[in-house]
């Protein structure tokens, strides 16, 4: 993976993902609830009543109680999750993945939508507040699940690919790096008035196939681990790696990393000042003034940004438009 910044300025806190050893197809399936006890279990949030019934774990709301969570007390990074699940129709629900709690017992991260219509999207609880996979109902997922009946769950997570199917129809399918780890909840959602709705799940199992984790390839203070191609300069100023280059150069400037990567991802700010730049991975070091060969993620001051473009291949792989750039990019600032 090469770093390619080219007449300008760019700023960049860089960190990858370490890739995991441990393969789903040899981990073995656990199960999270006995059938009989909630051993294992907590609740955090609120004040929302959970027992066990007939083999099944039941959640019932309480007038007056905020969002509550019954929570494994132990925590999970890449894993497979199965569960089935029964809502009244009138309450909405869900399911916490990779999640955490304030010091004050308040939860936040992803949840898996157990509603009509949007059962299997992915909301972000209490954080962003905001879908990061909306389910459409009049879809064939939003169609999956079935009101007043139980429905199979599957959720898979896998570094930071996110993915859900209900009654084997797939619902989610997205990609956000936010959490890695965290632990597994069952809410039970705040109402208004005391009409005593509940929500049940049973046969919750998972198979864990190991974590993925950030590493740092830039220590803030030095270009340690990294080497320059002749073309450009390359500073730390402020806790910021810097290249500059020359009007007059015609050689693309480039800091390359001294490690090879294979699957990973990676993540960064940046602030493009002027001309062109990008961040080059899985690419090959090359005689002559382009420097490296393979493919790029776009840099640049205004245009094409976050665009895929293989240099010494086929050019652009993806050209985004104007208006795409709008929706992502602020000129002038961190991004």
């Amino acid at each position: 993976m090469c770093c390619l910044l080219r007449r300008s300025v760019v700023a960049s806190a860089v960190v990858v993902f370490a890739v995991c050893a441990v393969q789903a197809d040899v981990a073995q399936w656990r199960s999270l609830f006995d059938g009989k006890t909630l051993d294992g279990w907590h609740v955090r949030g609120g004040v929302a009543k959970y027992h066990v019934e007939d083999g099944a774990i039941v959640g019932t709301t309480v007038e007056g109680s905020p969002n509550t969570f019954l929570c494994t007390e132990n925590d999970y990074g890449d894993f497979v999750l199965e569960f089935e699940a029964k809502c009244d129709a009138e309450l909405n629900s869900g399911v916490q993945i990779r999640s955490h709690a304030t010091a004050e017992g308040h939860v936040y991260g992803y949840q898996v939508e157990i509603a009509s219509g949007v059962s299997g999207g992915i909301w972000d609880e209490a954080r962003r507040r905001r879908w990061i996979y909306k389910v459409e109902p009049d879809s064939e997922s939003g169609k999956a699940y079935k009101e007043n009946e139980w429905n199979k769950f599957r959720v898979a997570c896998v570094a930071d690919h996110i993915r859900t199917w209900i009654n084997g129809v797939a619902c989610t399918d997205a990609v956000d790096a936010m959490d890695m780890t965290g632990f597994i909840g069952l809410q039970v959602h705040s109402v208004g008035g005391n009409p005593k709705l509940q929500v049940c799940w049973r046969n919750i199992r998972i198979q864990e196939i190991g974590r993925h984790v950030w590493r740092p390839m830039f220590d803030g203070k030095t270009l340690e681990g990294w080497h320059a191609l002749p073309g450009g300069k390359w500073e730390v100023l402020d806790g910021v790696v810097t290249g500059t280059s020359q009007q007059s150069e015609r050689r693309h400037g480039l800091l390359v990393s001294d490690d090879i990567y294979d699957d990973f991802t990676v993540r960064l700010k940046f602030k493009a000042v002027k001309g062109n730049s990008g961040l080059y991975f899985r690419s090959d070091e090359v005689a002559g003034g382009v420097g490296v060969h393979g493919f790029q993620a776009e840099i640049a001051a205004a245009e094409d940004i976050g665009g895929l473009y293989e240099t010494g291949g086929r050019a652009w792989v993806i050209q985004p438009t104007a208006d795409d750039v709008k929706k992502w990019f602020k000129a002038g600032e961190w991004n």
